[in-house]
């Protein structure tokens, strides 16, 4: 196993977590005001009293769905993101749960959730 990652860089990686699921929360309070929060006329922008169409009903309730389940996705990168929060306490982020050598900075910058290296997560998605 190489060396692990410094004090300073580990605050780099929080700050990075931090941030993101600043974004991700920021995204799901969106996606609930505009989602939960309106009737099925105010989300279809009808202000008349007549009755919906069957397909405008639909097509509501699928805009509805999807982005419930944006939500309901973006709640999984929460919790990856909570872990690697975690794992940095316990002093074990960074380093690859398959061959227990240090992931790369880079993709840890970009995804700091990593539990594997490249090489390993590479071999588990051909898997």
């Amino acid at each position: 196993m190489k060396k692990k990652f410094n004090k300073k860089e580990l605050t780099e990686f929080k700050k990075i977590i931090m941030k993101m699921k600043e974004n991700i929360l920021d995204g799901i309070r969106h996606i609930s005001e505009d989602t939960l929060k309106k009737s099925q006329k105010d989300a279809s922008g009808d202000i008349s009293g007549y009755t919906y169409h069957m397909a405008d009903v639909a097509s509501d309730t699928y805009d509805r769905e999807f982005s419930l389940g944006l939500a309901s996705s973006e709640r999984e990168s929460l919790y990856e993101l909570d872990d690697a929060a975690k794992r940095i306490e316990e002093g074990v982020f960074g380093v690859c749960e398959s061959c227990k050598s240090l992931i790369s900075k880079t993709r840890l910058r970009i995804v700091p959730y990593a539990r594997l290296c490249v090489k390993c997560q590479e071999k588990k998605e051909k898997a």
